[in-house]
């Protein structure tokens, strides 16, 4: 079917049972930020592949409501359908209910699928239409028209083995006790992914690029029920989650053991994270709270940091080669964005442990490097050539850590505007990398120092500058982070031990994008009562495009380090040619 004949159909059915707009969002019944093919219903019916926004349907209308990082995308998807884009101003700002209330007579009925809307998300939905007589509900009326929707992923599933998993699982489900028993919670239900994926010491491949199961938990006073298909499982596995008091049921009897729990008692649950339609099965008392799995899977332990510091050093040396073979082919023959990237997943195949990609790798060439979450494909990729600026932002998957990093090279000379733009944004990076901050410091009290340099010549990016990352699981992890004090990762205080990516930015449009990408790791300052933040990626920035007059000498002293530091851990175990390649990139700054 062609989006306009799914919008059709979608149309039918809501006249059928009267419904005046549909709202399809992008999330799935676990509110994951990627979500397997079974679950991409705004995609489907709008054709839109971005990882972020809302479709909403009326009797007349259809729109997309996405923020400025998909907007060009947004536009050239969109184009041939019925479907209007709405540029979000605010991402974090309900603004396709706003629109509802100001577009639809009082009296209306609008619709979402209770399996995808938290029930804090509808809560708030909810109460917004009221105020115009709008009522909502909760049905699901794209099943009925996508006829061949996929069924659940069932990718098998592994134990996160020792060493590399820190915590056993009875260790992780006794802090979640606790945490149960501190809040008199006779239950806890958990239904993220990766919180699952974390407590249980699971790990599999249901969806791209996160190695989690498709699972609910279910974690009483004693025990724990694992809702998934157990056929993903070894039966060694099995046995194993048994003796650690861990049953596996199926995946759909959620519902019905969460509706026959004794009224008497309490169950624990996240709003922000649980779907409404299981919210609403619960029989027990409901306590709210943080998912206390959330919380503590952010705080890697010592073994863990270790591990993922040994993951870096594997990640850069394969960087080396991806980057040394771009090199010495460029101009020879024919390489696009989507080819470089495979590439470069090629290289760190080669390395121990590697288990896949973190994210689907941006490369963005020249103008499409300013599309701030660009995605090459084999039918719409660049060909990279020996001129301009490139941009390129991937990740991997090891079974000791998540990786993510970006770099921006110059393949030509470059213009003085360029190189400007560039050393501003790397000085923001060097800024926050070297950030000496009080305990219970949050992100939003960070961020600016990322954004100083470039604020002072009138020059912004839109995206936050970190994000909290997981350990061998999901590259975007909260609740921490480097952001605006408006997000839920702005807020948090950050805590010894949390990952976070160190990204600042800037973007011409039609022109390059930049960003200079690490990861960095809370950790103690010696002096007491203060964090500092330890740089864990290993990869050479590009000395070509900076501007050496913007900086001081400190900033000069920093990038030296820093290239010693990656010289010393990557030239180990490269060859010859590889070493004097990583020995020019590593150059000292004058």
């Amino acid at each position: 079917m062609q989006v306009n004949d799914k919008l059709a159909a979608l149309r039918k059915v809501m006249a059928q049972l009267r419904i005046d707009a549909v709202i399809v969002p992008s999330s799935d019944p676990h509110q994951s930020e990627y979500v397997a093919d079974c679950w991409k219903d705004r995609e489907w019916i709008s054709g839109f592949t971005g990882s972020s926004g809302v479709v909403v349907v009326t009797r007349t209308v259809a729109g997309l409501w996405t923020d400025s990082r998909y907007f060009l995308q947004a536009e050239a998807e969109l184009k041939g359908s019925d479907f209007q884009l709405f540029k979000v101003k605010n991402q974090f700002a309900p603004e396709h209910i706003d629109w509802l209330r100001s577009t639809l007579p009082k009296g209306s009925v609008v619709s979402i699928d209770g399996e995808d809307i938290s029930k804090s998300q509808y809560d708030l939905y909810s109460s917004l239409l009221s105020e115009n007589n709008i009522q909502l509900k909760t049905t699901d009326l794209v099943s009925p028209v996508w006829a061949d929707r996929p069924s659940l992923p069932s990718g098998p599933a592994m134990e996160h083995p020792a060493p590399y998993a820190g915590q056993t699982r009875i260790q992780k489900l006794s802090l979640l006790r606790a945490a149960m028993a501190e809040k008199g919670a006779n239950h806890c239900l958990l239904t993220a992914l990766d919180d699952i994926a974390w407590t249980f010491n699971i790990r599999g491949n249901d969806v791209s690029y996160n190695p989690v199961v498709v699972a609910f938990a279910l974690i009483n006073e004693n025990d724990a029920v694992l809702f998934t298909d157990a056929q993903k499982f070894e039966p060694e596995l099995v046995h194993a989650l048994a003796g650690d008091g861990v049953v596996v049921k199926p995946y759909d009897q959620v519902l019905a053991l969460l509706n026959s729990l004794d009224a008497k008692h309490t169950l624990m649950l996240e709003p922000a994270s649980t779907n409404t339609t299981l919210y609403k099965a619960v029989n027990a008392a409901i306590i709210h709270g943080d998912s206390p799995a959330r919380i503590a899977k952010g705080v890697k332990e010592a073994v863990e940091i270790e591990h993922l510091k040994a993951a870096m050093v594997r990640d850069g040396r394969a960087l080396c080669m991806a980057f040394k073979w771009l090199e010495d082919h460029l101009g020879i023959e024919t390489i696009t964005e989507a080819g470089f990237a495979h590439k470069i997943a090629e290289f760190r195949r080669t390395q121990p442990d590697y288990m896949g990609e973190s994210f689907g790798a941006i490369v963005g060439y020249r103008g499409n490097g300013a599309i701030v979450h660009y995605h090459p494909d084999g039918e719409n990729s660049a060909v990279i050539k020996p001129e301009g600026i490139l941009l390129v932002d991937c990740g991997g998957q090891y079974l000791g850590g998540t990786t993510d990093i970006t770099r921006t090279i110059a393949l030509s000379e470059q213009s003085h505007a360029a190189r400007q733009h560039y050393t501003l944004v790397l000085k923001g990076h060097i800024n926050l990398a070297r950030a000496i901050f009080p305990e219970s410091s949050c992100g939003a009290q960070l961020d600016v120092l990322a954004r100083q340099f470039l604020w002072q010549h009138g020059l912004n990016y839109l995206h936050g500058t970190g994000h909290g990352i997981g350990y061998f699981l999901n590259v975007h992890e909260g609740p921490h982070g480097i952001a605006a004090a408006s997000t839920d990762r702005g807020r948090t205080p950050l805590l010894p031990g949390m990952v976070i990516s160190n990204e600042p930015g800037f973007y011409l449009e039609n022109e390059y994008g930049i960003r200079i990408e690490n990861v960095i790791v809370v950790a103690r300052h010696q002096t007491e009562g203060f964090l500092q933040f330890d740089t864990v990626s290993l990869f050479p920035i590009d000395l070509s495009l900076i501007d050496t007059s913007l900086l001081d000498g400190g900033e000069k002293a920093w990038i030296n380090h820093y290239h010693e530091e990656v010289y010393a851990k990557l030239s180990e175990a490269l060859d010859e040619a590889h070493i004097t390649w990583l020995r020019k990139k590593c150059a000292t700054l004058p």
